[in-house]
């Protein structure tokens, strides 16, 4: 039985995480009575009992927490921003070329952001083909459920008496240095970030991440984006391309809560095409996305215990 601890359980990630492994018949959680979930020792204790260590905390508490497991044989999965563009870490999305093998033989996996992971799904592929060149200018946009602000921002959004400012979608980034745009450009290999749009919107649990492309930005007719996708998620359990994806004309960011997969569309003409990621930023964006990466080192299925 593999021995899990989850440093920062109290957190909208970690919760997740307690909830999904709880019922798994070969995990054993190791947990902290509330009193002692930020003593260094009591962790430490418990990062070396266990077999994984999952990371659900803020970037330099996480950065601190590997300090504690340094002399532990643990491996960890790190769901902060704090080592996803680190050489020492392998970065946790196993759809990528040849990341699975990395995962399964790493100790140290950071797990992917959730706009990120929408992001990368969607022109990795394209830019491994050939097709989309690396320094093209791109723009991307993200909705998001408000889960994905942490304890806080659900707080703000599910108050009795918030802001009807909360009633609609919130751009924000607004300086264009969000906190995914590094891993972005590391992992797809662009000469620069694309001008990034990050919305929140009010509605718990899901994403929808968007890139529009011209004709002319691409090597080949926008036609063959489609078989691009299915070709390179083929043999993905995660994550699956659909051509008729739509609700009648629509394509809602809701329509993956309380799934771990994602649905890549690409919709449009010949002149310009619409590219898009649906999921659960809670899911495929972050606790799900870490559990597949945990199956993967424990070599069990990468789906197990996942909803899909």
């Amino acid at each position: 039985m593999t021995k899990v601890f989850i440093d920062g359980s109290a957190g909208t990630t970690g919760l997740r995480l307690l909830s999904r492994l709880s019922g798994r018949p070969d995990i054993q959680l190791l947990t902290l009575p509330e009193e002692l979930r930020k003593d260094a020792g009591a962790r430490q204790d418990k990062m070396q009992a266990a077999d994984i260590v999952f990371l659900c905390l803020p970037d330099a508490a996480a950065i601190e927490a590997v300090e504690l497991a340094a002399n532990t044989r643990a491996a960890i999965i790190d769901t902060s921003t704090a080592h996803r563009v680190s050489d020492d870490w392998t970065y946790g999305f196993p759809e990528l070329t040849g990341q699975r093998e990395r995962i399964k033989a790493s100790r140290r996996v950071a797990n992917p952001g959730c706009h990120a992971s929408g992001v990368i799904a969607l022109l990795y592929p394209l830019i491994a083909a050939g097709v989309l060149p690396a320094d093209t200018p791109l723009s991307a946009t993200s909705l998001t459920g408000y889960s994905g602000g942490g304890k806080k921002m659900i707080a703000e959004y599910e108050a009795e008496q918030r802001d009807m400012l909360y009633d609609g979608p919130r751009q924000y980034g607004l300086t264009q240095k969000h906190k995914h745009l590094p891993e972005i450009v590391h992992v797809c290999g662009l000469s620069t970030a694309p001008v990034f749009c990050p919305i929140v919107a009010p509605f718990y649990a899901g994403m929808e991440v968007i890139i529009g492309l011209h004709a002319e930005q691409v090597r080949k007719p926008l036609t063959v984006l489609p078989e691009i996708y299915e070709s390179f998620y083929a043999d993905s359990r995660l994550i699956h391309y659909r051509a008729d994806a739509d609700e009648s004309g629509f394509l809602s960011a809701a329509a993956f809560t309380g799934r771990d997969d994602m649905q890549i569309t690409v919709t449009g003409n010949e002149e310009r095409a619409v590219l898009t990621a649906r999921f659960d930023n809670l899911g495929k964006g972050a606790s799900g996305a870490a559990i597949q990466n945990m199956n993967i080192i424990m070599g069990v299925d990468e789906a197990a215990g996942l909803i899909i």
